[in-house]
């Protein structure tokens, strides 16, 4: 049975809305895999070191048969045919793709942590997670719509290009 879940797309190099268009078509194709919805994109004031360029975010909705493991490696695999390299924590990159919840399962192992560590703390993810699934609910009972409240929209910028316009919640 297929499991859904959201995925967190950030691209601040080489082209970004290029590059978060390639990893859509890219996502697309994973075996066993449906891109249900994409929300739209919004342009995010870079979190890390040194001055960097704004990032284009969105999330994603899939459902997948993929296993959470052999999916973060899949997606790493993208990432990297992407021209992903880790130098610098939280450096600027040509791509980041990041499993933020996966069905109701939380997982914590040192390779992953699901739900996403950060998710509560990003707005550049809580925002387009809700357009696509605002009445969701993480593992643990609590609602999206309470994380919205505790993390304002600031360094945000909704864009009009990108989204799919479906909702998947």
């Amino acid at each position: 049975m297929p499991a859904k879940v959201y995925l967190g797309l950030g691209s601040n190099l080489n082209s970004p809305a290029r590059q978060i268009r390639t990893a859509l078509k890219a996502i697309a194709k994973l075996p066993g895999t449906q891109l249900m919805s994409y929300a739209p994109w919004y342009q995010s004031i870079a979190i890390g070191p040194g001055s960097q360029p704004r990032y284009i975010n969105t999330v994603v909705a899939i459902e997948t048969v993929l296993k959470p493991r052999p999916l973060l490696r899949t997606l790493q695999q993208i990432e990297l045919r992407q021209g992903r390299k880790r130098i610098v924590h939280w450096g600027p990159r040509t791509l980041d793709i990041d499993i933020l919840l996966y069905a109701k399962q939380t997982l914590h192992t040192r390779q992953l942590t699901i739900p996403h560590p950060r998710l509560n703390e990003r707005s550049f993810v809580l925002y387009p997670l809700a357009d696509i699934a605002p009445n969701l609910d993480l593992p643990d009972g609590t609602p999206l719509a309470k994380l919205l409240a505790n993390c304002p929209p600031k360094g945000i910028v909704r864009l009009s290009t990108g989204g799919s316009g479906g909702r998947t919640g």
